[in-house]
């Protein structure tokens, strides 16, 4: 997801009976207020199922917020201090820098070498075409020598 799509999550957005999480809004600050407001495009809205692991540690992060309302935001920060934070935490690791969104081009990354597919990566992420996901291209495995092999086998029959 996107840090917009991330700091607009609540607790009604997870349904954690079936491991997942509702993106349906995003965060902006404007003029000094908290705004709430629809994502980018139709496509990123969608419900994404999350890992066991994930959904064990949201569910303990939500029950440690104290009187959090199904409507509160659950990171009730800005953009900035985002960044601010990962700068931070990199900096103590020792670590180079990355940006929030750097995260989520591992996660496409992660996902395109398990495998996955280019439409089944879009759908999950949010692409509003699949031409997007398809300019991570250079990371989808060359499938050119199992091919010339499955056309040998056919030639030999």
């Amino acid at each position: 997801m996107t840090k917009a799509e991330l700091l607009a999550l609540t607790p009604a957005d997870f349904d954690f009976e079936k491991s997942t999480v509702a993106i349906s809004k995003s965060y902006q600050r404007l003029l000094g207020e908290d705004v709430i407001t629809d994502p980018k495009t139709p496509k990123s809205n969608r419900i994404v199922k999350m890992p066991g692991f994930l959904c064990t540690e949201m569910q303990e992060y939500i029950k440690s917020l104290y009187h959090c309302q199904q409507d509160t935001r659950i990171f009730p920060i800005s953009k900035s201090y985002l960044h601010h934070e990962m700068d931070r935490g990199a900096k103590v690791a020792g670590v180079k820098r990355i940006r929030v969104h750097d995260c989520r081009h591992s996660h496409i990354s992660l996902l395109i070498d398990m495998g996955f597919s280019a439409v089944a990566i879009a759908d999950r992420v949010g692409h509003e075409s699949i031409e997007i996901t398809y300019r991570y291209a250079h990371l989808f495995p060359s499938t050119q020598t199992e091919i010339a092999d499955k056309l040998d086998i056919e030639g030999m029959d």
